[in-house]
């Protein structure tokens, strides 16, 4: 995992916003998520890609675990899920995250880039 901040993101160019933190890659897909105080994400367990998964922590706080790791998070922070790692959002019981998502992939969306 790499960690990141909202002011790291940007391009200087027609590049999508994280393109230099995830070089040589494109977005495919994404979306927003909302989670409840205190909850976990994927119950289901062993939740891993094989490709980079972005998160931009949107609103709240809470841990990321990584690995079996437990890392705080908080509103403001960009992060590099790397392929292969298991990772979940665990948010504060508190202060519930709202967080933006996105898959990287070398071909990138087919709608933006149709073959």
């Amino acid at each position: 995992m790499k960690r990141y901040t909202f002011a790291d993101l940007g391009s200087s160019g027609p590049e999508h916003v994280v393109s230099h933190l995830v070089p040589g890659k494109r977005i495919a897909h994404g979306g927003l998520s909302f989670h409840a105080p205190g909850m976990r994400t994927h119950s289901e367990g062993n939740h891993r890609h094989d490709r980079e998964e972005v998160f931009c922590i949107m609103q709240g706080r809470g841990q990321l675990e990584i690995d079996g790791k437990l890392e705080p998070i908080h509103a403001g922070d960009v992060l590099v899920i790397e392929p292969g790692e298991e990772h979940y959002i665990i948010g504060d019981p508190e202060y519930p995250i709202v967080n933006c998502w996105f898959h990287t992939t070398d071909e990138g969306h087919p709608k933006q880039y149709p073959k």
